[in-house]
């Protein structure tokens, strides 16, 4: 990628969503129909995302912190139980355990792919009795996809549950021992995965957000936590209705609903899904070529198959140096994650600097930088020339 004197006509966010006019025209559409909500695009949405993954059964909710927190409380996470995750996240993939009273705890990561280290899991799980961790909440960072079947062979043998986080990679896959590709989210593995659709992803609803599962139990155990604990349902009824209009709350369930107007946004979006995840995939290969021949710039898992792209992350020795140079050319570069572990409200449960040394390494040093599907060549080649430009000037000073 050769310098131009390109300069953008606007800011160069790290993510952008993509909204058309057949996305316009889809809201509009829903806003004209019988329902707002709890309508019939709702579960079309939920139908096309299971097919989408190859999953059996999808769950349509407010957004993703809200599937988190219904699939922690569909697994019946308990107060006291032990569940462990990457400190490499959202704060929202160890919050849903502490929503439910549980006790997070953290295996540091592959510094190689920013995921979760299963052979760390591994080692936390063997120094302690079975039966004393309960759950697994790994999370595809970034686009990469965890190997959920090593996951589940660790889970089987220490009998977890385990929550896939693949906030980061729909249409993202791993190849599993026997060759195949299994989609983020199939459920092959994992007893429930969540999505979301934050206007940064991949499929943008404004908010929003999945659950997918296979298991027809906790499929309509989630459908009910979603809507006040309450079902109409006649076959699950613990009394006989005495009329039409009789429903039962059953337990104490949350109003986690998304409307179909979002559900609409969703299904077109979904259209599309497989064109941008390509469109991210040559980005991201254009940006691993340019890099290679940039000494100080390291590329997080380049060229890794299955890859959905979400972020494209690098990791430079003067972080802060570039990302202030980088706004004063227009980029606005952001850093995931400031590691969980580090945050006040978790050093308040016990967890100090120094406990995940590798994570923390990483978080000294990445940066993702912009990717998004209407990110153009010329827009990606400045932002290769700027950061460039500042390393080159960087490792002469």
């Amino acid at each position: 990628m050769a310098e131009s004197s390109f300069y953008p006509s606007r800011p160069l966010p790290y993510g952008r969503q993509h909204i058309t006019e057949a996305d316009v025209a889809a809201v509009t559409a829903a806003l004209h129909a019988d329902y707002l909500t709890q309508g019939p695009t709702v579960a079309e949405f939920e139908k096309q995302f299971a097919a989408y993954v190859g999953a059996t059964y999808a769950v349509a909710v407010a957004n993703g912190t809200a599937a988190l927190h219904l699939c922690a409380l569909a697994l019946h996470v308990q107060p006291g139980q032990r569940v462990i995750t990457t400190p490499l996240t959202f704060a929202a993939s160890a919050n849903c355990v502490r929503y439910c009273g549980g006790e997070v705890h953290f295996a540091d990561i592959d510094p190689e792919t920013g995921l979760i280290d299963l052979a760390k899991v591994r080692a936390l799980l063997k120094a302690h009795p079975k039966g004393h961790f309960t759950g697994l909440i790994p999370v595809d960072f970034a686009g990469l996809a965890v190997n959920l079947e090593e996951a589940r062979q660790l889970a089987d043998e220490f009998g977890l549950w385990i929550i896939e986080d693949s906030c980061h990679a729909p249409g993202g896959f791993f190849i599993d021992s026997q060759g195949r590709e299994q989609r983020c989210g199939n459920g092959q593995f994992a007893d429930l995965a969540i999505f979301s659709f934050h206007p940064v992803k991949h499929i943008a609803t404004g908010e929003g957000g999945m659950i997918t599962t296979n298991s027809e139990q906790l499929f309509h155990h989630l459908l009910r936590l979603r809507t006040h604990g309450i079902t109409r349902d006649p076959a699950d009824l613990r009394r006989e209705p005495d009329g039409g209009w009789y429903m039962e709350m059953q337990e104490l369930g949350y109003n986690y609903r998304l409307p179909d107007f979002n559900c609409a946004l969703g299904l077109s979006q979904l259209a599309r899904a497989d064109e941008g995840l390509a469109r991210r995939r040559q980005l991201a290969a254009q940006y691993d070529a340019a890099f290679a021949q940039v000494p100080g710039v390291t590329v997080l898992a380049p060229g890794r198959p299955g890859h959905a792209y979400h972020l494209y992350v690098i990791e430079i020795a003067n972080r802060k140096g570039l990302y202030d140079f980088l706004k004063t050319r227009q980029i606005f570069a952001q850093v995931h994650y400031i590691p969980v572990h580090r945050m006040p409200y978790y050093e308040g449960l016990g967890w100090r600097a120094g406990n995940f040394p590798l994570v923390e390494e990483y978080y000294a040093h990445c940066l993702s930088i912009p990717l998004f599907p209407t990110l153009t060549d010329e827009e990606q080649a400045y932002v290769v020339a700027c950061i460039t430009e500042f390393v080159t000037a960087d490792n002469a000073g």
